[in-house]
Order: structure tokens, then C-alpha cells, then sequence
């Protein structure tokens, strides 16, 4: 896999290419600052790019800014961003294009190794991988939601759909069957009123449902 990296502080930033390349992935090109982060992903168009979202100049949004743009340019490029808090405006923002091919992590994740590698190789095969911190916050502050149909397990099962998970290891999680997860899924899209169709893309669907409050 080829990587392109967009991260500020310099010991995290090697970090990240020592442990990239010890799993065998390709840094493509790294970014140090806001400005340098678009030409580098649109000159190397890399298999997935890790970004902090806060970049020199201005601290603000600079790595967001950046990865929306170049999902504009090059669509479905597999984005994982970094962050030091749940920051729910950037979360809903980056979601807000499509679930397809996302991922927002806290910056702590990094250092659980396999937690980190297995989000991103979820994140550049096209799924989701976020957080459970964020997506926990972004659920506790929603209220009146259509989601409120959702039964207490229903929503257990979609939260682990948002964190990426799939069917068997949702139901390793919730010590039940795989024919009860199909179930409920099926529940979900029911309630959710999304159409029959590919049950990948109704997945997509229903995390953006889940994290944009319906």
C-alpha cells in the first residue's frame, strides 16, 4: 500500500513512516504543513492518506481542508484522519462527503499498532474506521433523532457497523450469532428506510444516517 502522511510534529510524523514501512506499506511522500498536503496527494495519488487534521500555518483545519479537497479531485481517495479530541464539526464534515473510504481516529490509537494498521487497511479497501470515543460523542449529542426507533441492540450493532466492523466480528462483540447481527441489520435498514440494493452500499448509508443524525 502506498501511503501519503500529513502530520506537523516531527517525532509522530517518523514514527509513523518507521511503523508504515515495518508493516511492509510505502511512504509515498510525507507533508509537514497545511499547503504542502494537496500537491503531494495529487502528484503521487496514493493507495490511502494519513492526516492530521490541526497544520502549520494556522492550527485550525488545515489537514481537513486539504483531504476534502482532494477527494474533490480524486474521488474515493481513502482518507484517515488524525486527532488529538473529538472534534464533531471535522468528523461530520469529512463523513458528510460520503462514509465510503473514511476513517478518524484519535491520535492515541497510533500507538495500539495493530488497532491503527487494521483501520487504515479498512479505510483504503473502501470501508470506515472511527473511533469508538468519536463515535460515541457524536451519538450522546444527538436528541429527537429518527433514530430513536432503533431498539437498544439495533443500536449496538449500527455503532460497531460505524466503527467498520463486520458482521462476524460484531458478533464475536456482542456474543451472538451471525444470524442474529443479519437480523438486526436488516432491522436497521428497514427503520432507516434505505432501498434493497447492495447490502455494502446500504451499509454506507446507514452510518451516514447514523453519524449525520438521519
Amino acid at each position: 500500500m502506498r501511503v501519503v502522511i500529513a502530520e506537523d510534529n516531527a517525532l509522530l510524523r517518523e514514527g509513523l513512516v518507521l511503523l508504515l514501512t515495518s508493516a511492509g506499506h510505502e511512504v509515498a511522500a510525507v507533508a509537514a504543513s497545511g499547503p504542502e498536503v494537496l500537491p503531494a496527494l495529487l502528484e503521487h495519488r496514493p493507495d490511502a492518506a494519513v492526516l492530521d487534521v490541526r497544520m502549520p500555518p494556522g492550527f485550525r483545519d488545515e489537514g481537513l481542508r486539504a483531504a476534502l479537497a482532494a477527494r474533490r479531485e480524486i474521488p474515493g481517495l481513502p482518507v484517515l484522519v488524525l486527532s488529538q479530541y473529538v472534534e464533531e464539526a471535522y468528523a461530520a464534515e469529512l463523513l458528510g462527503g460520503g462514509a465510503s473510504g473514511v476513517g478518524y481516529l484519535l491520535k492515541d490509537r497510533v500507538g495500539r499498532v495493530d488497532e491503527f494498521l487494521d483501520a487504515l487497511e479498512r479505510v483504503a479497501a473502501g470501508g470506515t474506521a472511527l473511533d469508538p470515543e468519536v463515535v460515541t460523542e457524536l451519538m450522546t449529542r444527538r436528541r429527537d433523532d429518527p433514530l430513536d426507533t432503533l431498539t437498544p441492540r439495533e443500536r449496538e450493532v449500527l455503532h460497531l457497523m460505524a466503527e467498520g466492523r463486520d458482521n462476524t466480528t460484531i458478533a464475536r462483540l456482542l456474543v451472538v450469532s451471525d444470524r442474529a447481527v443479519s437480523k438486526h441489520i436488516g432491522n436497521v435498514f428497514a427503520k432507516l428506510g434505505l432501498p434493497a440494493g447492495d447490502s455494502g452500499h446500504r451499509r454506507v448509508l446507514a452510518v451516514l444516517a447514523y453519524l449525520n443524525g438521519g
